[in-house]
């Protein structure tokens, strides 16, 4: 193979991206905090842009969109409580066709740009039966029963090891400060192990079961990637979910999106509550 041919690396892709964001946002701006918002949490993104930012386009700065409802598709910069922030508005999937490398592309070009501390959210399935809807829950571990790994691949050197150590995947000091914004807030914060698999479709009664057997509080479709590619860029990461519904089996209706968009919505406010101020108390740790 010629040297011509040879496929652009990683860390080259990824500095054009962040060259894309820096001539679009108010100069001068580097985040310090990045926040992945999952379905219900766009209004946060659209306050942190209102708050002399800036709100782009994912189009416009070459990262990959989602066609999932309440899954905008904005890259929203601003200041929250003096904290440089960087609100991702929506995520991609892999179950919408993306490769795992294009999955975890935005959060990659967060942490090149300068975010060093990473605060993910989604929308889960409880499996544990006590969860109920609108419960939230601090992630302190997760499955990855997905399939693949955005690691997968050629591991290129400049942005971190090949292999990488997950024992800590979801920093201990960022979950003590998650706790403290969820009392400031007066959110009950529920903890729990994180569960990701491929989707689209929802889990089936046995299959809740056996992941409750596996250890698993929550199940969903996204957020394990990300850590995983985060950790890779040895960035710290913290993650909550929103329980929008219970696993199927635990509860007698069948389960839709339209049913996981609602709650997160009803959830939104308390949600907001907690992300401001651990964006606040993350952001100066």
């Amino acid at each position: 193979m010629s040297q011509a041919s040879l496929p652009e690396p990683l860390s080259s892709r990824l500095d054009a991206a962040v060259a894309a964001i820096s001539a679009r946002v108010p100069r001068g701006f580097v985040p310090r905090v990045g926040v992945v918002l999952g379905s219900g949490l766009g209004a946060f993104g659209d306050a942190v842009a209102a708050r002399d930012g800036a709100k782009i386009s994912y189009q416009e700065i070459g990262l990959p969109s989602s066609a999932i409802v309440g899954h905008a598709g904005n890259l929203c910069v601003g200041n929250v409580g003096g904290v440089p922030t960087a609100c991702l508005q929506g995520r991609v999937h892999g179950y919408e066709g993306h490769s795992p490398d294009r999955v975890v592309f935005a959060v990659r070009a967060l942490a090149r740009w300068g975010c060093r501390t990473f605060i993910l959210t989604n929308a889960a399935g409880g499996a544990n039966p006590a969860f109920e809807p609108g419960d939230l829950m601090l992630i302190t571990d997760h499955l990855n029963l997905m399939g693949w790994n955005p690691l997968h691949g050629p591991n290129d050197d400049a942005l971190g090891a090949r292999f990488v150590d997950m024992t800590v995947a979801y920093d201990r000091e960022l979950r003590a400060h998650a706790h403290a914004a969820a009392r400031e807030a007066s959110v009950v914060l529920r903890e729990g192990v994180y569960c990701a698999l491929s989707g689209p479709t929802y889990e089936t009664p046995a299959e809740i079961r056996m992941l409750r057997g596996l250890g698993a509080d929550a199940v969903g479709m996204s957020t394990v990637p990300e850590v995983v590619a985060l950790r890779h860029l040895g960035v710290r990461c913290v993650a909550i979910s929103c329980i929008t519904n219970k696993g199927a089996g635990l509860s007698q209706g069948l389960l839709d999106h339209a049913e996981v968009q609602e709650v997160a919505d009803r959830t939104r406010s308390a949600f907001v509550g907690v992300l401001e101020r651990l964006v606040v108390r993350a952001g100066s740790s």
